[in-house]
Formats: C-alpha cells, sequence, structure tokens
C-alpha cells in the first residue's frame, strides 16, 4: 500500500506568498520584526503577485528534475497550482 500523502490547507500561491512576507518582514530573513506573524497573517495578500511570479517560473522543470520525475506531470501540477484559489480562513 502506499505511503499516505500530506495535503496542504491553503494554496500554492498563499504558501508562497506567506513565505515571502515573512522573509520581507521578520528578523530571522530581510526584515526587523522579532515576531512577524501577525503580520505576514495580515499582509501576504500583498505578496500574491510575486507569489504567481515564482510559481509561473517553475513551469519548467530543470534537467536535474527531470532526471527525478516526470516531466508532464511537473507541468500540470504547477499548472494546477497557479489556478488553485484555496484561502484559508
Amino acid at each position: 500500500m502506499a505511503a499516505a500523502v500530506d495535503r496542504a490547507m491553503t494554496s500554492p500561491v498563499e504558501r508562497v506568498a506567506r513565505a515571502l512576507a515573512g522573509h520581507a518582514l521578520s528578523k530571522n530573513a530581510d526584515g526587523d520584526m522579532s515576531s512577524a506573524a501577525a503580520a505576514v497573517d495580515a499582509l501576504w495578500p500583498e505578496y500574491s503577485d510575486a507569489a504567481l511570479a515564482v510559481l509561473r517560473t517553475l513551469r519548467e522543470p530543470s534537467a536535474q528534475m527531470l532526471a527525478a520525475g516526470d516531466g508532464p506531470t511537473w507541468e500540470r501540477m504547477i499548472a494546477a497550482a497557479i489556478e488553485d484559489d484555496t484561502i484559508s480562513d
């Protein structure tokens, strides 16, 4: 039996946008906030366009990615990630 795969509760766009917001705001990265969680919760939508740009950049797999898995499946998954409009509460 195949192992269960964890499923995210938020869209890839939201997750990437939150990561970009955290990177910009948190003292652990480029920001100056020692606790950026509340700010990330409030401001991640402002990073959605940048998140979509990141995902669009990943549409074509690299040679190493192709060696590890199926290119057409990757391309379909990234296209689905771009179209996924799941928003957390």
